[in-house]
């Protein structure tokens, strides 16, 4: 039985798993980092993840650190606009559109958008750079003991690990948060989420545009042009049962119902990719720390995907993670650290994650009054200018 020592064991291969990885890295820290599932890391692949990723504009700054971002800039597609529509009336068309635009707060756009078997891809190619990252996919957590000075790992093939840090990146089920006994509470919507990707004659311009109706939102968000004609991913949001019933649809059926719900406002949707389908739920850890333990991403947090919040919360869990190692090297996995930690990172996701689940329940109205209140109270709020760009800077993470 080997037994390995490192700095810090990320249990997790994800997309927020890889960028610790890649991160703690590149700021000189030894890693290991194992998943019991190797990153799939093309679109045709089986098993590919076919949602999409926005990076919001202060989530840069962490992948920038972590020697990525120069790797995955070349792919993305900048979002200028995030268009938000009220389609709730008698009939599913357009009658509320506000348009909330990076310009008025910023020189940059609100952030970019990548599809995440590409992440995964380019995040494993980068770790394969960094000689003091072992990337050990195929392999999961096994086991977490832990004690003052350092914890200890056992993984799914027997090999021990020692680590000044563990960093739980392994999902919303994740093993070591269970091992060190952190409870969560979690929400459930009887919503799943349908993502895709589509092309369409209309150009998005870099408008990410929200579509509200009911059972949830229907965004599409612009990707690079695919075979020379605009191309957009799509997370359509629906009461479970419907879901599964699109889901099961002959593609020219589908296209008809996505038309229908697009409010045809890119013209013609055609299919181009599989359709993968998502259960929705709000979670949260009741603390993001244990002895020698920090959590991030799912592990800590799950919300709808509403406002490109997911992995952002993620990178800014990261990112401040990061700061407070680099601060003090050698208190790195210590009380004072994961105390500093848990202070400026679980109130903050509360907040995101309270605030998240209200506007996917205004999202999910389905009774007519209730609609055009939802629509009253878009039209009064985008009207104010200062309460339209706070509204943006908080979207952003910024104060």
């Amino acid at each position: 039985m080997t037994l390995t020592t490192t700095d810090i064991l990320i249990s997790g291969g994800g997309v927020a798993g890889l960028s610790a990885a890649a991160a703690f890295g590149s700021a000189g820290f030894s890693v290991v980092c194992v998943d019991p599932a190797p990153p799939v890391t093309e679109a045709t692949a089986a098993g590919a993840d076919m949602r999409t990723t926005a990076i919001l504009n202060p989530s840069v700054a962490v992948l920038e650190a972590a020697g990525l971002w120069e790797r995955l800039a070349p792919h993305a597609a900048p979002l200028q606009v995030m268009r938000i529509v009220d389609a709730g009336g008698e009939v599913p068309e357009p009658r509320i559109v506000k348009d909330f635009d990076a310009a008025e707060i910023s020189d940059a756009p609100f952030g970019w958008n990548l599809p995440n078997w590409l992440l995964r891809r380019e995040m494993a190619a980068r770790l394969a750079e960094l000689p003091n990252v072992d990337f050990r996919p195929g392999i999961g957590t096994k086991g977490v003991f832990t004690r003052e000075g350092e914890a200890r790992v056992t993984l799914s093939d027997g090999a021990r690990i020692t680590a000044r840090l563990v960093v739980a990146a392994d999902g919303r089920g994740s093993p070591v948060r269970e091992a060190v006994g952190i409870s969560v509470k979690t929400t459930r919507y009887g919503q799943k989420a349908l993502a895709f990707a589509v092309t369409h004659p209309i150009p998005h311009n870099n408008v990410s545009t929200e579509i509200h109706r009911s059972g949830g939102p229907f965004t599409l968000v612009p990707l690079p042009d695919r075979d020379g004609k605009p191309c957009s991913a799509i997370v359509w949001m629906e009461r479970s049962a419907e879901a599964d019933r699109l889901a099961a649809l002959p593609v020219e059926a589908f296209e008809a119902a996505m038309n229908e719900r697009s409010c045809a406002m890119f013209g013609p949707l055609t299919l181009v990719t599989r359709r993968s389908v998502w259960p929705i739920i709000s979670q949260i850890a009741a603390r993001m720390t244990a002895e020698r333990v920090a959590l991030v991403a799912e592990a800590a947090h799950v919300v709808p995907p509403i406002g490109a919040q997911g992995l952002n919360m993620s990178l800014a869990d990261i990112g401040t993670l990061l700061d407070l190692a680099r601060a003090d090297p050698g208190g790195l996995g210590e009380a004072k650290m994961l105390q500093a930690y848990e202070r400026r990172r679980h109130p903050e996701v509360a907040a995101r994650v309270t605030g998240i689940d209200l506007l996917n329940r205004a999202s999910m109205l389905g009774a007519q009054p209730l609609r055009d209140l939802r629509a009253g109270a878009l039209n009064a709020l985008y009207s104010l200018g200062p309460v339209r760009k706070t509204l943006m800077r908080t979207g952003l993470g910024l104060r």
